[in-house]
């Protein structure tokens, strides 16, 4: 399973060239999926998967509509993961569900599988410092109660962004 979760990385990486923002963003939402799976229900191979390709639809976005909105991802990275988890021999079954995650990473609601809430998760962990008021605490905290859908990923991001404010 390792070299396989490999090749989808290498994949990722191959796709993003030399864009090292995208590249980091998704290291580090599969670093904390893995840190989520410790203490969280679901398929490590199909979560890391789903993270390495959660956004590889930005730059189809951009190219096609000028845009890297998240609605636009959710639309161009699934074609896009299609052809790479199949091309390396994954099953429909597995492909789709990657790709289902990926249709939803932004919106949740269609999707709510134990795989889909430890990615959304896993990249809310990532964005919070880009997303929210990391000045606000009590909005800070709000916020972290509402969005996260993992107790283990809520607890991280707590540990991660509350306990570094300084008390109020």
């Amino acid at each position: 399973m390792e070299n396989r979760i490999a090749k989808i990385r290498a994949a990722m990486e191959e796709y993003f060239g030399d864009d090292r923002r995208r590249i980091g963003h998704a290291l580090k939402v599969a670093d904390f999926a893995e840190k989520i799976l410790r203490h969280e229900t679901g398929d490590r191979e199909l979560v890391l998967a789903a993270a390495f390709l959660h956004d590889i639809g930005i730059h189809e976005a951009e190219r096609k509509h000028g845009s890297t909105a998240g609605e636009l991802q959710e639309i161009e990275g699934p074609p896009i993961a299609r052809r790479i988890l199949s091309s390396l021999g994954y099953e429909k079954a597995f492909v789709e569900e990657v790709c289902e995650i990926i249709t939803s990473h932004h919106s949740p609601g269609e999707v709510d599988t134990h795989n889909f809430r430890v990615i959304w998760d896993a990249d809310w962990l990532v964005n919070i410092p880009d997303e929210l008021d990391m000045t606000d605490k009590e909005k800070l905290r709000k916020t972290i109660g509402k969005v996260f859908m993992t107790a283990t990923g809520r607890r991280l991001a707590e540990d991660a962004y509350l306990a570094s404010l300084p008390a109020e």
